[in-house]
């Protein structure tokens, strides 16, 4: 196919998303932003959905020539200074190396760590903040060097931090589904921690992952491969046999970690590596 439209969460998703479906890479399609969406208020109401249009380029049409990383990465640093100044917080612009979010296998082109006092504000709440900073960045880079680069934003190392322990969190829930034979549900994540959990445990001899839910809901399921007595090993009727608890994940055992988390919802083919999150 030569043109596709997606709707997704955000321009980013929808942009990945469609190029995953035309086999093509980011250099060989033009993009073009139909609706930037927007998240809603109370209850989402009056959310809608980012939609893009992408259009494989023709063999006449001979790409731009990329601006040198160099050139993307000074007009970054000084559009997040200039963000950060009208924003009222105050912290040191520092180049970093961060997987490609998109990826989680490759090095992304540009990546910054903000150092500085107090910048939970700048994170927010489970990330959001700092996600909708960098993606605003994206668009004002993007738009100024008439390229799109996936450039990563960090605050105090939160997100190398918040990494490593999904990972730690994904081999402790998969040991625990290993001796109930029961599945847990995570709680919901954006689709680049739910690819942190799914290749975490990519190679489990034990427990599979699979993506659950819509939205600002989907979660990752890990569901033994081998049912322990008493657990049917596909759930029925739509709904997920692990029941609904507090902690970030959900299990019939009533196991309680303390955080607030994850619900019942419909089963859905297990994670192969290649399918959206």
């Amino acid at each position: 196919m030569d043109v596709l439209e997606i709707s997704a969460k955000t321009a980013d998703e929808a942009v990945e998303q469609a190029l995953a479906e035309m086999g093509a890479t980011r250099e060989q399609v033009r993009v073009t932003v139909l609706n930037e969406g927007k998240s809603g208020g109370l209850f989402g109401i009056g959310a809608e959905e980012a939609r893009v249009r992408v259009e494989r380029l023709t063999t006449e049409e001979a790409p731009a020539a990329a601006p040198p990383a160099a050139d993307v990465s000074a007009v970054a640093v000084e559009t997040l200074q200039t963000l950060m100044k009208m924003l009222e917080v105050e912290g040191t612009v520092v180049a970093a190396s961060y997987p490609d979010e998109g990826s989680q296998q490759n090095a992304a082109p540009v990546g910054f760590n903000i150092e500085g006092d107090d910048l939970g504000i700048l994170i927010g709440r489970r990330g959001q903040t700092l996600a909708a900073l960098q993606y605003i960045l994206r668009l004002m880079v993007g738009h100024q060097t008439k390229t799109w680069v996936p450039i990563i934003i960090d605050a105090e190392g939160y997100k190398e931090r918040r990494h490593e322990a999904l990972k730690a969190l994904a081999l402790r829930m998969a040991d625990h589904v290993k001796t109930r034979g029961a599945p847990f549900t995570l709680e919901p994540m954006p689709a680049y921690e739910r690819r942190i959990v799914h290749l975490a445990l990519a190679d489990h001899p034990a427990v599979y992952t699979e993506s659950v839910g819509e939205g600002e809901s989907r979660k990752v399921v890990i569901r033994p491969k081998q049912p322990g007595p008493g657990q049917r090993s596909n759930s029925q009727d739509g709904v997920d046999n692990s029941g609904s608890m507090r902690g970030g994940f959900s299990s019939q055992q009533g196991y309680r970690p303390g955080q607030r988390g994850g619900y019942q919802n419909r089963r859905q083919q297990p994670y192969d590596g290649n399918s959206k999150y």
